[in-house]
């Protein structure tokens, strides 16, 4: 059985079906340590392949034996193998507050971007305390978004709220955030 896989998209699918073929290869074959080879990179490529299994992304147009024997080793003895930008865009994603789009059957917003925060993470499992913490807002204004929350989707308990988020919600980065980022903070 090898030790590691290296991995290339088929250019006649989707980046969705690629990633999704990666998965099921993931999951029938966890014990193999995945390295996938791209043309070229980009920040939904990387956060799709990681979150498909694999331990490193090798960028062919950094081409180089030495290099590429270098990622295959590491990966082998457990390390990841991203560049300073891979990284970046995995940390970016840690990072976000998560947001749920939440949408009607005709695919209109039914809530705030902040209240769709406040879905996500209950979602995600968060006691009120834990979601006023994450967002920096006090236990009794979260109590009133998920007042608003329950009113808006026609609900009246958490229960009913995860299960409504899992139907009809659908995850995106929190764009409205961005500007708040732009800078990094001093270190």
């Amino acid at each position: 059985m090898p030790k590691v896989v290296l991995l290339s998209l088929n250019v006649s699918l989707s980046l969705a079906e690629s990633m999704a073929t990666l998965r099921q290869f993931h999951f029938s074959h966890p014990d193999i340590t995945k390295v996938l080879l791209v043309e070229s990179i980009d920040r939904e490529l990387v956060v799709s392949a990681f979150r498909s299994g694999v331990r490193g992304v090798f960028c062919l147009a950094e081409a180089n034996l030495h290099l590429l024997r270098k990622c295959i080793e590491r990966v082998a003895s457990g390390q990841i193998w991203a560049n300073t930008e891979q990284l970046n865009y995995l940390l970016d994603l840690i990072s976000e507050v998560p947001s749920l789009r939440v949408v009607n059957s005709s695919g209109d917003q039914l809530l705030t971007p902040r209240e769709e925060q406040v879905v996500a993470l209950v979602a995600e499992g968060l006691a009120n305390r834990e979601v006023a913490r994450e967002l920096n807002l006090s236990e009794h204004t979260i109590k009133k978004y998920l007042f608003r929350i329950f009113d808006k989707l026609g609900i009246s308990t958490r229960v009913e709220l995860v299960l409504f988020a899992v139907n009809h919600g659908d995850p995106r980065h929190a764009e409205w955030l961005a500007g708040l980022r732009q800078t990094p903070p001093d270190a």
